[in-house]
């Protein structure tokens, strides 16, 4: 009986969701909402869940209050005139659900009242976010905001592409709209797939690029999967040995792991070379950024179990942990993480969780193939929460970066951003 109402719960927390995704992204119907992504849905769930039982941190309400309100549009407010018009159509709409579930399912909402109770209650929270994500952003305020400038706009949104240079020395360009077929390999322009069994002795190797504003799918030949962020380079065999240990490169950028377990190839287990860093795997899924320009690498894993070692440091990572290796000291820490935020990447979305400006930029300057200029230094550690999907133009993020306050003024000059 207790699973049933936790059900029922559930659904009316899920209408209320509902309510919220489609007011916030009204006259925006036809694209795509990054809400709809199911691990986002239950993760908002957890997150009021654990605020109306008063065990929510500060933090994970900064959160839930960020979620309320950084995927605003600028036109998603044109029919509220003020923001009790917007509040008041809101609640309208929650207890006209609320009032034919009522009259429909009546025996039901008697039996678990408490969590009608629990349902207006979630109400109350979300419009009192809503409320407070409108008065801190202004959205209806009639105060002028500084006028942005963009004098030419090329800022294109990334895609997938890469170079893909192989043993002798020839270099293939894969991108959306060309296909690729070689000896060992083949590609539909989005990914990247190579020949599987059979025992190679050859030691022959390749070497995948991936440009500033680019990011592309691997299938090496044991079945292992490779996701490539932007600015990535990965060297791996054609072909694996049987019975030896399977040996790849991250050269440097950022890669998501999934790799074929172990057990399917005769114990053999799977390395990762970073930097002086190794991570020995038996078949589990994980994420290892190691960017030239930042001063960290950082390994995170998400599923099954890594050793990592450098001359320093062996480290046994579990779950939901993540390592950070400093490249100029050497030295190595472990901390509990929330992976969803490091490998958000790979499924087209943006997670920045009290996240720095400077940090930010440092990763949609990657994505955009943008420089980023701060008119003010101090600018660089303002600090934001937020999601957007990958597939939204730069104009877009920046205007809600202005919206909540990040940034009071932006430039565009050719592929230039300044903050201000």
């Amino acid at each position: 009986m207790c699973c049933f109402a936790n059900l029922i719960k559930n659904i009316f927390l899920l209408r209320v969701v509902a309510f919220y995704l489609h007011y916030t992204y009204i006259h925006t119907m036809g694209k795509q909402n990054l809400m709809d992504n199911n691990f986002n849905k239950q993760h908002f769930l957890k997150l009021i869940e654990k605020y109306l039982d008063g065990k929510a941190s500060l933090d994970e309400i900064e959160l839930l209050n960020n979620y309320c309100y950084s995927f605003q549009q600028d036109n998603a407010w044109d029919e509220f005139k003020t923001e009790s018009d917007y509040r008041d159509r809101m609640l309208e709409n929650i207890l006209k659900e609320i009032k034919e579930d009522e009259s429909h399912e009546s025996k039901i909402i008697r039996i678990f009242r408490s969590n009608l109770f629990k349902l207006s209650t979630a109400a109350a929270v979300l419009l009192i976010m809503f409320s407070t994500a409108v008065y801190n952003s202004n959205i209806f305020s009639k105060i002028q905001t500084p006028v942005n400038k963009v004098v030419f706009n090329d800022i294109k949104i990334g895609t997938d592409k890469a170079t893909l240079t192989t043993e002798d020395g020839s270099v293939i360009v894969l991108e959306k709209g060309k296909s690729f077929k070689g000896q060992n390999a083949a590609s539909n322009g989005e990914k990247l797939v190579y020949n599987s069994g059979g025992v190679k002795t050859t030691k022959a190797y390749n070497y995948l690029s991936i440009p500033r504003g680019g990011r592309f799918y691997l299938k090496l030949s044991d079945g292992t999967e490779v996701w490539l962020n932007s600015e990535s380079k990965i060297k791996y065999p054609i072909a694996f040995t049987e019975g030896e240990t399977r040996n790849v490169e991250l050269v440097y950028g950022e890669a998501y792991f999934e790799v074929s377990p172990s057990t399917a190839h005769k114990g053999s287990h799977f390395n990762v070379k970073v930097k002086d860093q190794n991570v020995e795997v038996l078949g589990t899924q994980f994420n290892v950024k190691a960017y030239e320009d930042e001063g960290n690498i950082f390994t995170t894993l998400v599923e099954g179990k890594v050793e990592l070692s450098n001359n320093k440091h062996v480290i046994e990572l579990h779950p939901n942990q993540q390592t950070v290796l400093n490249k100029s000291s050497n030295i190595m820490k472990t901390k509990s993480v929330d992976v969803y935020d490091d490998i958000a990447w790979k499924d087209g979305v943006f997670s920045f969780q009290r996240k720095s400006l400077k940090e930010i930029t440092l990763i949609l300057s990657r994505w955009y193939d943008i420089d980023v200029v701060f008119k003010n230094s101090t600018l660089q550690n303002k600090g934001f929460n937020g999601l957007f999907e990958k597939n939204q133009g730069i104009v877009e993020i920046l205007e809600t970066f202005k919206k909540l306050g990040a940034i009071s003024k932006y430039t565009i000059r050719e592929k230039t951003v300044v903050l201000e």
